[in-house]
């Protein structure tokens, strides 16, 4: 190890080390050993000298190393290292694609899989991936070899285009890596449905992967309601609106600040023969359309709100908080007694607790009486780590309006 810079912590500051926290603050950094290059191998020592972890090291980032192993016999700079590691998180991913029921899913969910910045997500043959942090930028090379060695993609494409890269001082990045330029659109299949998807330009890595079961929950609670009426607010490309119409859906009304979302939800409602369905498309801002909606008086049994992350720091969660306990006032108003809204937050920021205090408040406000009935999360393809429960960013839940 003594090739290695060493990272020694203060006194008394190893407990979230010990605990297989992945990320390691500055704060608890007594000195460094050496000079390490951004994403360099570095071996974290207590202040007493025991070893207690391997990372990779940001001097830019607040998140001064991310941690990834814990025995300091591995050999983590060995591409057999992280070849064991990729092939562990794609494998566990294989149940959910083995009927070809599904061709889509998150292969590689970063910190959560044991590769902290590493995202990779299936979409057919096309293969898309992101390197979030300094230490897989540093291994960019490797990681496109193994992965093209253990997947045999047609294509591999890069969307290192996000804001967090920014914390590492990395540049963003994105362009084809390996094999084929993606068609504009990708055609995937999800539970039986199909969506296109365009890995270059969309959303993430071009479609909300993790929100897949919880279309499943309501497809599954639209289906006993007898044709109700459905508004899906920041709807995207249509994913919920699909499922809605498969559950039995009479109508949706489908609100989304992009003209371009809205057009490819059209096209996912056409290759799922719903060209005749009851849809209405509404360009605009969300706040501003609910409140229109409510002028008119309108009315829905479902209303799904699925809004993008409004918190990205402590220092948004104020802010974030009146806007989610807008929205929930003005969905709440718009919903039929007995109607059900699915709303979400993507924000790491605002814990599942605050969430439901905001809904909470939401009801209060415009003097609805609403259960809790359901509880959702991120899809089983973007597990959490039980010792990064930072990982669980995605709440949401299911409430009933019972007057």
């Amino acid at each position: 190890m003594s090739e290695y810079p060493r990272v020694i912590l203060a006194p008394q500051r190893d407990v979230s080390v010990r605990r297989r926290h992945p990320w390691l603050f500055s704060g608890a950094i007594k000195r460094v050993e050496g000079a390490p290059k951004p994403g360099a191998l570095v071996a974290v020592h207590s202040f007493e000298g025991t070893f207690l972890a391997w990372g990779h090291y940001s001097a830019a980032s607040q998140i001064r190393a991310r941690l990834f192993a814990w025995d300091k016999r591995d050999a983590p700079e060995m591409a057999e290292f992280w070849r064991g590691r990729l092939e562990r998180a794609i494998a566990a991913r294989q149940p959910l694609l083995a009927n070809g029921d599904t061709t889509a899913c998150r292969l590689v969910n970063a910190e959560s899989d044991g590769i902290p910045g590493l995202v990779v997500d299936r979409y057919d043959d096309v293969i898309v991936v992101q390197y979030l942090s300094a230490g897989v930028d540093a291994r960019r090379e490797l990681f496109n070899e193994l992965l093209v060695e253990l997947l045999h993609p047609a294509t591999l494409y890069e969307r290192s285009d996000v804001d967090v890269r920014e914390k590492e001082r990395l540049a963003p990045r994105a362009g084809l890596l390996y094999g084929e330029e993606p068609p504009d659109i990708v055609e995937i299949v999800e539970n039986g449905l199909r969506f296109g998807v365009d890995v270059r330009r969309g959303h993430k890595t071009g479609f909300y992967l993790d929100q897949r079961d919880n279309r499943t929950l309501l497809r599954a609670a639209v289906t006993p309601l007898n044709a109700p009426t459905v508004l899906n607010v920041f709807a995207y490309t249509g994913g919920f609106a699909v499922y809605a119409l498969a559950g039995g859906a009479a109508g949706v009304t489908n609100v989304d600040t992009s003209a371009e979302a809205l057009r490819v939800g059209r096209a996912n409602l056409a290759c799922n023969g719903f060209v005749e369905a009851n849809v209405e498309d509404i360009e605009g801002d969300a706040f501003t359309v609910l409140r229109e909606l409510q002028t008119q008086k309108r009315r829905y049994d479902v209303v799904i709100l699925d809004p993008p992350k409004f918190a990205f720091t402590q220092g948004d969660v104020k802010r974030a908080a009146r806007g989610y306990k807008d929205i929930n006032m003005q969905a709440l108003q718009l919903l039929t007694s007995g109607g059900l809204l699915f709303t979400f937050s993507c924000s790491g920021a605002i814990s599942a607790d605050l969430f439901q205090k905001i809904v909470f408040g939401a009801a209060l406000d415009v003097k609805r009486d609403v259960q809790i009935i359901g509880r959702m999360t991120q899809s089983s393809d973007h597990p959490v780590a039980l010792t990064f429960p930072e990982g669980e960013y995605l709440k949401g839940l299911v409430c009933r309006v019972v007057r």
